[in-house]
């Protein structure tokens, strides 16, 4: 049936390359694809910066598996494949700047390997402007080289996608399958369901049964740890994802487009997410970023090859939902598992409008569509700039902390607790304790009884009381804040 899976198959099967009289393969080159992830690569050290200090969430997953510092308080959302990932470098290394370089070289080559996915599926050229599409919007340049997991959830269910509508022409798309599932559910397990729902409706709509199973298999494999878990120190898996959910602000209905539109402007988080929408200049790329994928959409259609493109567009729908209507804030690093997923349709549909044969419109949209990517990217890079410039600054100010710290004779072993105590608690190479919200994990008496053995400081926001037991203890102003410090008898 014309645009049916089957028809997408058969397809894959029949563009297979012919042998040649010599009895060998032509090669279909994949050089644009690996030129597209190496410029992606070389762009995030040059413009990101590798000494830019690690952020709030980096340093709980970071802290997991560094020396720097004892492990923070890990909350029930998050799972443990950004510190499995960093361990490679951040078990032995404290070294940001290394760090930084090596997630580079990996975003690159994982996108490369998402891209290549979808080989026989669209044509080189379209994948490899797919990959540009996605490689240089801002929140992808800010994040490839993060210790963070929604650029990781992206390329995961981008190559999934590709494996699996290539799963039954190419058995060996079986294993790319197996991994990106992993890949997924290792990072943000519900973020990895979300995303393939409509692989596993079009497995069992058409009996795809093997591809179904791998897809599964590598699911529960790559989220096996945070079940596990939930069951250990959660008290079961409905308890674990309630949690999750209340630390998340309750998921149910929320509208949060504007707090999305809201976020493009840099925003790292958006919550409480108020002010202003950036300009549309700003935000022009976000509306016309359906619209185009409607149009790809529309040209899979007529030219009878709907699956291909119809499984990312879906893909996407399903990964930006609850991000769009469940929650009530936003971040930028939400939708990029969406933003990979819609650059093939968007990236089919800008092909067609420039080499569609015999279109009167054919002269004029090229040199537009040129000038209206040109725009955008220069708008992307102001954005990036601005955004890393002032989160370099903000972690700069948890750096200052650290050291007035260590000045004061808060030195390891400590404790910290109070106002951004986890992030300066890694810079200073100290625990860090929470009485109160989302990273709870201890009790003023503890905290007391602690000061007993070790240095322990706690962080207040200038014009706010310190916690009871802190009154007594000597303090210093810092950057807009009151450093209170106690040192247990023989230290400083």
């Amino acid at each position: 049936m014309a645009g049916s899976a089957h028809a997408t198959f058969a397809g894959i099967r029949r563009s297979r390359p012919l042998r040649t009289p010599g009895g060998t393969r032509p090669v279909r080159t994949m050089a644009p694809l690996a030129a597209v992830a190496a410029v992606f690569t070389l762009a995030q050290l040059l413009l990101v910066r590798p000494g830019m200090g690690l952020g709030w969430d980096e340093t709980v997953y970071v802290s997991q598996v560094s020396p720097q510092a004892p492990a923070a308080f890990f909350s029930a959302p998050r799972a443990w494949g950004v510190s499995l990932l960093v361990a490679p470098v951040a078990s032995w290394s404290t070294s940001t700047a290394l760090l930084r370089i090596y997630l580079a070289l990996l975003s690159g080559l994982a996108l490369y390997l998402a891209l290549r996915a979808w080989r026989g599926l669209f044509p080189v050229r379209v994948l490899a402007l797919a990959g540009a599409l996605f490689a240089s919007l801002w929140v992808t340049l800010f994040y490839g080289p993060q210790a963070m997991p929604n650029y990781w959830v992206a390329v995961g269910a981008l190559a999934a996608a590709g494996c699996f509508l290539r799963a039954r022409a190419d058995r060996g798309a079986l294993w790319g399958l197996a991994a990106s599932g992993v890949l997924m559910a290792s990072m943000r397990p519900m973020d990895a369901v979300w995303a393939v729902l409509p692989l596993l409706a079009l497995g069992l709509a058409r009996h795809h049964w093997r591809a179904l199973t791998v897809l599964l298999a590598g699911l529960a494999a790559g989220a096996a740890q945070w079940v596990i878990e939930a069951y250990v120190g959660y008290g079961g898996l409905v308890h674990r994802l309630s949690e999750a959910s209340a630390i998340q602000g309750g998921l149910g209905r929320h509208l949060a487009v504007v707090d999305q539109l809201r976020s493009l402007g840099g925003r790292a988080l958006c919550r409480p997410c108020t002010g202003d929408v950036p300009h549309p200049v700003v935000t022009v790329w976000w509306f016309v970023l359906p619209l185009l994928a409607v149009l790809g959409l529309v040209v899979a259609v007529r030219a009878r090859r709907t699956t291909a493109t119809l499984v990312p567009f879906a893909c996407a729908v399903a990964a930006a939902f609850p991000y769009l209507f469940l929650i009530g804030y936003a971040a930028p690093r939400f939708l990029l598992p969406a933003y990979a997923l819609l650059a093939l349709p968007v990236a089919d549909a800008l092909a067609y409008l420039v080499t569609a044969p015999r279109r009167p419109w054919r002269p004029v949209v090229a040199p537009l569509l040129c000038l209206g990517l040109a725009a955008h990217l220069a708008v992307q890079l102001a954005v990036l700039e601005n955004t890393v410039s002032n989160t370099t600054e903000d972690r700069r100010g948890w750096s200052r902390t650290a050291a007035a710290l260590h000045r004061l004779g808060v030195r390891p072993p400590c404790l910290l607790t109070g106002n951004a105590a986890v992030p300066v608690a890694f810079y200073t190479g100290c625990a860090s304790a929470t009485t109160s919200g989302h990273d709870a994990g201890s009790t003023e008496h503890a905290i007391t009884a602690t000061a007993r053995r070790m240095p322990v400081a706690a962080l207040v926001p200038d014009g706010s009381r310190p916690p009871g037991y802190a009154r007594d203890w000597p303090s210093e102003p810092l950057d807009g804040q009151r450093l209170y410090y106690f040192l247990p008898r023989g230290g400083r």
